[in-house]
């Protein structure tokens, strides 16, 4: 049996007047989506335990088997170990984005005008030399991504994610350690003014010491890939053993190459792994951006370039029999511009054995029972529809 995990990131929208009172899954032309949900289990999952923020970590750990409950510290020290940083007990990481924050204090943009990588990391480079020592480090991620260690005295604190402000007034960290923090975050304005990116400062949030997670091997019994242009998921990998596929031309933007992600898995399965996940930001990106177009976009370009040829492949002898689960890590609505908590939409199928179907939207699965999410892999695995 091969196994695939499809990840829409943030696909979970809400109606919009925009789509005629549709949401982007139901308004976008997604003929393969509607053909699998027509012989799959088609259901809700709260990958957002109770309480817990409705961040891209939990709901990524939770789609990976693993009880945020039982697991989860924080979200960039999940990120810094994709990075290859491995935290002692005396140390706790912090997310560091580049963001551009207006002379009134509004979050102008979370993401900084999406810098490259490359002209990013000499930014973050620059901010080691003037701002780093004394247990404090600055290390370069992708795009507007990026890790901030410190001593674990400097945990203590509320911060909140600057992709919950957009277009509204900064809130700055309060707490035992929120001086500090205030500090190096004043202190960067300077080193990244004097920068050609859109961005003019670093703002710290998503603070931990990193989790320590059973191996998906151990736990599942199985070898298991994935790509992800996102730190953020390929951390998840580092820290359960699943082997992260190095693919040219995936960004973590719109711009990805979705193909080269699908041929990832199908190369993966041929290999030997025994099951692959695929995970796409666009759809997310979308929602943080309030763009309708983009977000319909991201969702059919799964459709057609993802999904159709990835099915037709795995139904050739070589792949048979396999099961396919897909879900969103959390939803992200557009007309919020951030993560909320409410259960997703999934879907299980089986090559072999048909579900009793359904409709793979928002209102379709609307009247289904929630389950948790961390407990859908094992179902996929050892179940199926």
């Amino acid at each position: 049996m091969k196994y695939v995990v499809c990840v829409p990131d943030g696909a979970a929208d809400e109606p919009l007047e925009e789509l005629g009172g549709r949401t982007p899954l139901e308004a976008a032309h997604l003929p393969t989506f509607a053909a699998l949900a027509r012989r799959a289990e088609v259901g809700r999952a709260a990958t957002i335990p109770e309480g817990f923020p409705p961040g891209s970590d939990v709901g990524n750990m939770s789609i990976l088997g693993y009880d945020p409950a039982r697991y989860h510290t924080g979200r960039a020290p999940i990120e810094a170990a994709a990075m290859g940083l491995r935290l002692d007990d005396d140390q706790v990481a912090y997310r560091c984005n580049l963001v551009t924050v207006g002379p009134d204090g509004t979050m102008v943009d979370f993401a900084g005008g999406h810098p490259t990588t490359e002209a990013a990391a000499e930014v973050v480079n620059e901010l080691q030399k003037e701002l780093g020592g004394n247990g404090v480090e600055f290390h370069p991620g992708v795009q507007y991504r990026h890790i901030l260690v410190t001593p674990a005295q400097w945990a203590d604190a509320d911060c909140t994610p600057p992709h919950d402000l957009t277009g509204k007034p900064a809130i700055w960290p309060t707490g035992p350690s929120a001086a500090k923090l205030q500090e190096l975050m004043d202190a960067s304005r300077e080193v990244v003014g004097r920068s050609a990116l859109d961005a003019n400062q670093i703002w710290l949030w998503g603070q931990g010491a990193q989790p320590r997670l059973p191996s998906f091997a151990d736990t599942y019994g199985l070898q298991a890939g994935m790509v992800s242009a996102v730190d953020l998921v390929r951390g998840l990998g580092a820290l359960t053993g699943i082997r992260i596929a190095q693919v040219e031309g995936i960004t973590g933007w719109y711009d990805t190459d979705y193909e080269a992600k699908r041929d990832a898995c199908l190369q993966s399965l041929a290999d030997g792994d025994d099951l692959f996940l695929i995970h796409v930001e666009a759809s997310d990106e979308a929602g943080h951006a309030g763009n309708v177009e983009e977000k319909v976009k991201a969702l059919e370009n799964w459709d057609r370039r993802i999904l159709a040829p990835l099915v037709d492949a795995l139904d050739m002898d070589d792949f048979r029999p396999w099961r396919l689960l897909l879900l969103p890590d959390h939803a992200t609505p557009l007309a919020l511009r951030t993560h909320t908590s409410e259960s997703v939409p999934y879907m299980l199928v089986d090559s072999e054995v048909d579900g009793a179907g359904g409709v793979y939207t928002e209102s379709g699965t609307a009247h289904c029972e929630p389950v948790a999410g961390h407990t859908l892999m094992n179902h996929l695995i050892t179940q199926g529809p």
